[in-house]
């Protein structure tokens, strides 16, 4: 065993040993961002997991159990390479330091870092080297391991040359099968390409900005598309399960995202966690050729990894006034609007009801497609309200003065099956 590898395997005990050490990586108003650094371990294929929490001035009240915490603790797994992020667990902390409740992410969703966001920071922490205070006693300690190392190697030696026979090279170390196929994937593949709506990063260039998007080209169950045609079936009613819960608004470039930490939905016996909500305008979905001014489109993951995505068509309110029709789960993510491109806000103190985004009439469509974003994962359970929900002239207006339209265009049904409530 190298010296290297002994360097390795006691870095790792090493921390694991030291209780832990939080340090503030970023302030702001009402709150503080910190990480554990000795918390970091290897994680699966070349990520890393790491602790960190948010510290809030003040308690806030927890919607689940009534009562307040002060600290929210959260365990993520990041992807330094591609800048990525998945929460694994949160826990919140009493003001006394006690624990109020845990909750565990059966599917981590894998969200993409921006700079300058408390991810952004948390991601440059966590993927720079170790800091070098904890360096001079575990460098003592694998000089005390080297040590031990060589005189076992001395003690091989001398029994060797007693016995007057040639000491055999250790045979060379070959790469894993899997350690070699990842590099070879890696070398074959381009990075990728931030895409976007229009240009050469557009919906129809898509394919030639990662290999990773080849199915935005190739998938023969592509989203969205144009609902016509389709079956007038007796479809189970949704079971929304949606309720206030806390909430953080992000700009991923391209579209507003409001992630909500509460709720979900049940459907055919199968239940589905609400884990965030992609504005697009105008609508990607379109009725028998007929658009809408906006969509809210509310993502779902079941435990076994499964999606399902609920499809709100938006159209401003018919009286024309700069109010009239406005939506306060809308309003939610329009007040909380980060103030940098690329950046996020999370709310102290505020929730945010899903419910609200829904229209009083629960008929739908349903047809399994994709993601209407890269990478275009195909497998996606699709579910798209057939009444609209109003929104205020101002709302819409706000969004497109933010955004480019960001809509993709319809893609080719190919024969699938789609259904409506009759």
């Amino acid at each position: 065993m190298s010296v290297k590898i002994l360097a390795t395997l006691f870095l790792a005990m090493f921390s694991a040993a030291v209780p832990a050490a939080w340090r503030t990586i970023a302030s702001e108003q009402g709150r503080r961002v910190e990480i554990d650094r000795e918390s970091i371990r290897p994680g699966p294929d070349a990520s890393l997991t790491a602790r960190g929490r948010i510290v809030f001035d003040k308690p806030i009240v927890d919607p689940k159990t009534s009562e307040a915490y002060r600290a929210i603790e959260i365990e993520s797994r990041y992807d330094c390479a591609r800048r990525t992020y998945a929460t694994l667990k949160r826990a919140y902390y009493r003001e006394d330091d006690s624990l109020l409740r845990q909750d565990e992410a059966g599917s981590p969703l894998e969200m993409p870092v921006r700079g300058g966001t408390p991810d952004g920071r948390l991601l440059r922490e966590v993927c720079r080297p170790t800091s070098a205070a904890t360096l001079p006693a575990a460098l003592d300690k694998i000089g005390e391991l080297a040590g031990d190392l060589r005189k076992s190697n001395e003690t091989l030696i001398a029994r060797a040359v007693k016995k007057d026979r040639p000491i055999a090279s250790p045979p060379a170390r070959r790469p894993s099968a899997r350690l070699a196929a990842r590099g070879a994937a890696h070398a074959d593949s381009a990075p990728r390409r931030a895409w976007s709506y229009e240009g050469d990063t557009g919906p129809e260039h898509w394919r030639a900005l990662s290999p990773d998007y080849a199915v935005c080209a190739n998938g023969r169950r592509q989203s969205p598309i144009d609902l016509r045609d389709a079956f007038a079936v007796d479809l189970e009613p949704i079971r929304f399960l949606y309720q206030p819960a806390p909430f953080r608004v992000v700009d991923t470039g391209p579209l507003l995202r409001m992630a909500v930490y509460g709720g979900g939905i049940e459907l055919l016996g199968k239940s589905y966690r609400l884990t965030h909500v992609d504005f697009h305008s105008p609508s990607e979905f379109t009725i028998a050729g007929q658009g809408f001014d906006m969509e809210a489109q509310l993502f779902h993951r079941a435990d076994d990894g499964g999606q399902a995505v609920v499809s709100i068509l938006l159209e401003k309110g018919e009286k024309g006034g700069e109010k009239d029709g406005e939506n306060p789960a809308v309003q939610a993510a329009l007040n909380n609007l980060p103030l940098e491109k690329g950046g996020e806000s999370a709310p102290p103190g505020l929730s945010v009801d899903p419910n609200l985004l829904l229209p009083a009439g629960r008929g739908y469509f349903t047809f399994m497609g994709s993601l209407t974003a890269p990478p275009c994962t195909e497998g996606v359970l699709w579910m798209v309200l057939r009444q609209p929900r109003q929104i205020s002239p101002g709302q819409s207006a706000m969004f497109q003065r933010l955004y480019p339209p960001n809509a993709r265009p319809a893609q080719p049904a190919f024969g699938r099956i789609v259904k409506e409530s009759r």
